[in-house]
């Protein structure tokens, strides 16, 4: 009996086909603009969330405060024993590296022109961790002061790109580094660039610079560090982590007290762009159900005014009212599903084409550098998407079929 119905209402839609088809091309259209802009917004919130958890680290250890409150004098907030600390999170098995930072800040020369710079110590497998954070225009990343092929006698920086440009630098020049020590004295160190290298952040690549987090030590005079940044095997895994952490560390008998940031916690900008993406996707949903529930309630209703007098045939011959709505809105159902899933596949070829094809977009507010287009496809988010369009169907079939209804069968029999 259930095929038979769906039958008659696929049937009924072949009446008039174009309009059936029109119907479902404006669905379908509906489900792939939702998922497909819905799976732009989870690829931008992965992308962001990556983004933030490889620049500072899954988890952050630094004193209480660290980040609200500024130096006097550089490390003089930082964090010691940090050969006992990383030896015991290295234990944990979601834990992929720990790795040191040093911020610091002074003025680099060229010998005729010296400007401000924001630096970063780090070990030179920072740069392994990070993944391809950073856009190498000339030579390479820092090299492990262990190796045979590095050379005492040349300490090396890397240097942003504007900043190169501006002291008139490349690589195998020297420069001077001056900053002040922890205990307030000056102090200077000469290095030579080993490489160059874009961040596309304009302000970032007017001042920033990498050196090995030895040096630094060495410039600053001291042995702490400002961070040890933590990173994971999988970021689902950073509050179990922490929880972890928070345990372990106050069991180490210390010096300090140790506070542990996740990297959601100073991931501002993912913030930011996530609640702005929510609102724009949310309206963006709201519009289309509203297109789609006009545009199917149009339609509905023409299809049941051109069958009226059929429906006071139906009624004459004893069929309820609910009986003829339900008939409707069998076809509302087929054509809501229909169109949905031509929209989903559409989304699924769309996704699929462009993780084979280079389309790359233009760089955002703040940036220089573009990044490609990429569509995940969520299961998920398409089974809402086709959910909530065949309920909106659904509706207008209903409220379409009721005024039809309710006219009085002698009125539906004459009805021209």
């Amino acid at each position: 009996m259930n095929i038979y119905l769906i039958r008659l209402a696929w049937l009924n839609l072949l009446r008039n086909g174009r309009r059936s088809l029109l119907s479902a091309m404006i669905i379908a259209i509906a489900v792939f603009a939702i998922t497909s802009a819905g799976g732009y917004g989870l690829y931008t919130y992965d992308s962001l969330k990556e983004m933030a958890a490889r620049d500072t680290g899954h988890l952050t250890l630094s004193i209480p405060g660290y980040f609200e409150k500024d130096e006097e004098m550089p490390l003089s907030n930082g964090l010691k024993g940090i050969k006992t600390i990383s030896s015991q999170i290295m234990k944990e098995e979601h834990v992929r590296s720990v790795q040191p930072r040093i911020y610091f800040n002074g003025l680099i020369s060229n010998g005729n022109k010296s400007t401000i710079f924001v630096g970063t110590g780090v070990n030179e497998r920072e740069f392994a961790m990070k993944g391809p954070f950073l856009d190498i225009k000339q030579g390479g990343t820092l090299m492990d002061v262990n190796s045979s092929r590095y050379d005492p006698a040349e300490p090396q920086v890397m240097l942003a790109k504007d900043l190169a440009k501006n002291l008139k630098v490349e690589v195998g020049d020297w420069v001077t580094l001056l900053s002040t020590t922890t205990d307030g004295a000056l102090n200077a160190y000469d290095f030579k660039v080993r490489g160059i290298y874009g961040t596309g952040v304009p302000e970032l690549d007017k001042r920033q610079l990498y050196i090995h987090i030895s040096m630094a030590q060495d410039l600053l005079v001291s042995e702490k560090v400002s961070t040890l940044s933590v990173f994971l095997f999988d970021t689902r895994a950073t509050t179990q982590v922490q929880q972890k952490l928070e345990t372990l560390l106050p069991t180490l008998s210390l010096e300090q007290t140790i506070e542990v940031t996740p990297w959601n916690e100073r991931a501002f900008f993912y913030k930011k762009v996530k609640d702005l993406y929510d609102g724009i996707f949310g309206m963006m949903g709201f519009i289309l159900s509203i297109v789609v529930f006009v545009s199917l309630f149009n339609s509905m209703t023409t299809s049941v005014t051109e069958r009226t007098r059929e429906i006071g045939t139906l009624s004459a011959l004893g069929s309820y009212p609910g009986e003829i709505i339900a008939g409707f809105m069998r076809e509302a159902g087929l054509l809501a599903l229909l169109g949905a899933v031509t929209g989903t596949l559409i989304t699924v070829c769309v996704s699929g084409l462009l993780m084979v094809v280079d389309v790359q977009m233009p760089p955002p507010p703040g940036s220089t550098e573009g990044y490609p287009l990429f569509i995940y496809f969520s299961f998920e988010l398409a089974a809402y998407a086709s959910a909530a369009v065949i309920v909106i169907c659904l509706v207008a079939a209903y409220f379409s079929a009721r005024r039809g209804v309710r006219k009085p069968i002698t009125e539906a029999l004459t009805y021209v």
